[in-house]
């Protein structure tokens, strides 16, 4: 799978986003990472010219609540709604129903071990080979939990 790991708004911490990106290109995947601050502008252009199937984005600063709906009705409104969005860092539970509900499709928080990002994306591989969705603009409401 082809991704892009990003680090959206003033969040200066990179450590996780880094390890991520590593595991996953050590798990097969091919990835792109970003670096720090990007806005949500700079992610769907990045997201469009890298030809991406998947986002995962990291988040520490407490802005997800403003800054994934703003990737997310961005990822849509640009005709990408088959990519795939999953979000890593600290998203506390009261906010996690909202954050799917953009179209996010499983959260990693501290302590998600590599191996569970990894079988996520073996399920979503699977879910496409069978022709299943998983997009952000796709409603089919499944979700890793």
């Amino acid at each position: 799978m082809r991704i892009v790991v990003a680090k959206p708004g003033l969040d200066g911490h990179d450590r996780g986003a880094k390890v991520i990106a590593r595991a996953l290109r050590d798990g097969g995947h091919e990835v792109v990472y970003t670096g720090l601050r990007r806005t949500p502008a700079e992610i769907i252009r990045i997201v469009t010219d890298e030809d991406v199937s998947a986002l995962g984005l990291s988040t520490l600063s407490g802005a997800h609540d403003v800054l994934i709906p703003k990737i997310c009705d961005g990822l849509r409104e640009a005709g990408l709604g088959d990519v795939m969005v999953f979000a890593g860092g600290i998203i506390p539970n009261r906010d996690r129903e909202f954050v799917f509900e953009q179209g996010v499709r499983a959260i990693f928080g501290p302590g998600s071990r590599t191996d569970e990002i990894l079988s996520f994306l073996d399920a979503c591989n699977d879910r496409i080979e069978k022709g299943e969705p998983i997009g952000v603009g796709q409603s089919a409401g499944w979700r890793w939990e």
